[in-house]
């Protein structure tokens, strides 16, 4: 059985999947099994329904499907905003017909969100090859000036063409790559916080993220050229990275580490770029792909035989110390109190730092080979995102190194996760692995 099947059946929402080229027309049996007997709407914006919408809509209708008037948002610079999501609910409300989205992760999120709202399933079409999103739940919307995830169901079902996906812009393919390779540097966070106890990896939604994900990021030339066989790999990958996170529903950690963490800092400080636009989710994790590949680098080169644990435990500050410094960081931008529940409820006591330190030096050579085979470099890392079309140094996507710098800081604060920050953190290494990025020689000098 392929890891796709298996995703699928221990998949908790999504039922149906259908990936492959030419294959748009199958997406009227799609809908019938998966909605017998309901009605359809296509939601779209105006490219994506000129991409594929309009022939989904013709399709569904030929195959005996009512089909409502289309709701098109003619935005052009359409972002997953809370107006969008008013917008949506009230065309919902008003008929009982199933939402087909066509498009990526926009659309995607507000018809899922939406469809949520209406106590209804939804089913989307995907049009690129743009981030891991389609079939996780939640969705990510900015509301009230910040980005949060607001807790909803995953699609039903999912058609993705590659030969629809082959015609989106390369940067949205160069986007999902970057997505997708995180999953190798979150995959290393997830080992370290195996080891120590924290949180135990889960062999199901392990195998279906990291499985196939070597094969799915070997072809990065090859995926921003549209070759079909590249796209599907990639396409597939993004594809169980939501899958994995339905099967193992506590938390995202099967998707998402500190380089998530790097992405998430830079919304809530709501940086765009000299456009005015946010970079893509994809662009900003590629960033933090790197930055954690930098740290894990430095720390397997770490004496872990001769590590002064002592010493560790003796600068530990205590938790008052902690979140009082974590309110000071964020003081007046209203997530003094929401930073500072993260990192206590992320605190360990000197005792428990002791454990976990000694945990790591009793057990570096299985941990370091562990590792080794996870992670890629970061010289290999920047080679394949150049080829693709993915940002490596900060200014790609207009970000002053100073302010990366500060932002990774403060990304630590962010997320109670433990992950390659909280490792420099706790063995007091932060600003020596931060140096070795942004100091002389460094891959992001300043």
């Amino acid at each position: 059985m392929d890891r796709v099947q298996i995703a699928l059946d221990n998949a908790t929402q999504t039922k149906s999947l259908l990936l492959g080229q030419g294959i748009l027309g199958k997406v009227a049996d799609v809908f019938k099994a998966q909605f017998p007997d309901k009605c359809a709407i296509i939601v779209a914006d105006a490219t994506t329904f000129d991409v594929a919408g309009k022939d989904v809509q013709e399709i569904l209708k030929n195959a005996g499907i009512t089909v409502e008037e289309p709701y098109i948002f003619n935005e052009p610079d359409m972002h997953a905003e809370w107006k969008y999501i008013e917008r949506l609910d009230a065309v919902l409300s008003k008929t009982e017909a199933i939402a087909v989205a066509v498009g990526s992760g926009t659309i995607n999120d507000t018809a899922k969100l939406c469809s949520h709202h209406q106590g209804r399933p939804y089913m989307i079409v995907g049009t690129a090859a743009s981030m891991d999103g389609y079939v996780a739940f939640g969705a990510s919307i900015t509301k009230d000036g910040a980005k949060q995830t607001f807790g909803c169901n995953a699609p039903r079902a999912v058609v993705a063409d590659v030969d629809v996906v082959a015609t989106a812009p390369s940067a949205m393919t160069a986007s999902g790559y970057g997505d997708l390779y995180a999953k190798v540097a979150c995959g290393a966070d997830w080992i370290v916080a195996d080891l120590i106890g924290n949180e135990l990896i889960d062999p199901l939604s392990w195998g279906i993220v990291q499985g196939g994900l070597r094969d799915a990021l070997a072809d990065p030339a090859g995926a921003k050229a549209g070759n079909p066989e590249a796209l599907k790999r990639l396409i597939e990958g993004l594809f169980l990275g939501g899958f994995a996170l339905q099967a193992y529903p506590k938390t995202s950690r099967p998707a998402s580490g500190a380089e998530h963490q790097i992405s998430h800092m830079l919304n809530m400080d709501h940086f765009v770029m000299k456009n005015g636009i946010a970079p893509s989710h994809g662009f900003q994790v590629s960033i933090g792909t790197i930055l954690s590949l930098s740290f894990y680098e430095q720390f397997l080169k770490t004496d872990m035989a001769n590590i002064d644990i002592d010493a560790c435990v003796s600068a530990w500050p205590s938790l008052e110390e902690q979140t009082t410094h974590s309110r000071e960081v964020f003081r007046g931008t209203g997530f003094e109190d929401f930073c500072a529940g993260e990192i206590a409820a992320k605190y360990v006591t000197p005792e428990q730092l002791r454990k976990e330190l000694t945990t790591i030096r009793d057990n570096w050579d299985d941990l370091k080979a562990r590792l080794e085979a996870q992670l890629i470099s970061v010289e290999e890392t920047i080679r394949r995102f150049k080829a693709v079309g993915a940002p490596t140094m900060p200014e790609d996507i207009d970000l002053d190194r100073a302010t990366l710098r500060d932002t990774i800081r403060r990304a630590q604060h962010i997320r109670r996760r433990y992950t390659i920050l909280d490792v420099a953190l706790r063995m007091g290494k932060f600003d020596e692995w931060l140096n070795g990025v942004f100091g002389k020689g460094g891959i992001w000098e300043i």
